[in-house]
């Protein structure tokens, strides 16, 4: 039994962006961007056909002026893709309310035996060695209570007809009902640049819970690099919340 003491974010997939020969954009020289950013820009400068750029702004520049605008339909049109690993059921009932611009893949318990699960800790719990030793029994005690289910009910009349891999799924459904919100879970998340922005700024706040925000820090440390112009106007204030600069895209 593993304890995750912090969430493992892993990018899978991000935008490739081709420059078009028709309407190409006019940078000037010594332009940095990033395909996500670079999608984002030819978007926005489609709408108003202004790809010659005759203002010569840099990609930074003109993703300033997207988000002190509030135009963030534009960047809805470049996604992340990550492999998100080592948070808590809890966590993930939170983030899939998120759903707008979201795509989620999650590990099934019906599917997956989870004899061998891994718990999250809570962050509050980490600090609270008392707190932290009740925990470790009652997620020890849970998982012993979901073995000893899953193998009495693999065990039961109402499942003798049915076909193995059904019956497994019949018995880890009924059992994964003893398992707790701190159980461990995978999954693949896909989000565009604006449900991003989105998410930070909403689990970022000191007041969301504790350990959705922690996953937003690490969140902001995953994309930043993915598209800096971006999440440029993040900062971080001294009671520890993340704050935009733009919170209205």
């Amino acid at each position: 039994m593993k304890l995750w003491t912090a969430p493992k974010l892993t990018v899978l997939a991000v935008p490739q962006y081709t420059m078009p020969t028709n309407w190409p954009i006019r940078w000037p020289d010594g332009n940095e961007a990033t395909d996500a950013e670079a999608l984002s820009e030819y978007a926005g400068r489609l709408c108003y056909l202004s790809q010659r750029n005759p203002a010569q702004k840099t990609t930074a520049e003109y993703t300033e002026t997207i988000l002190s605008h509030g135009h963030g339909s534009v960047l809805e049109h470049a996604s992340v893709s990550i492999l998100v690993e080592g948070v808590s059921r809890a966590l993930t009932h939170e983030l899939i309310r998120h759903r707008a611009g979201t795509a989620v893949s999650q590990v099934s318990q019906r599917f997956v035996d989870e004899s061998d699960a891994d718990f999250v800790i809570p962050p509050l719990i980490l600090s609270n060695q008392v707190a932290l030793d009740e925990w470790s029994t009652a997620m020890s005690s849970a998982l012993v209570r979901y073995q000893t289910l899953v193998k009495t009910l693999m065990k039961d009349p109402g499942l003798a007809d049915l076909p193995a891999t059904l019956a497994r799924k019949r018995a880890r459904e009924a059992a994964r009902g003893v398992l707790p919100n701190s159980t461990e879970t995978k999954l693949v998340w896909t989000a565009n640049l604006r449900a991003l922005r989105h998410v930070i700024t909403l689990r970022g706040d000191i007041h969301a819970d504790l350990e959705i925000h922690r996953f937003a820090n690490v969140l902001l440390d995953t994309v930043r690099p993915l598209a800096p112009s971006v999440f440029a106007d993040f900062t971080t204030a001294p009671d520890g919340s993340i704050i935009p600069r733009y919170p209205k895209v």
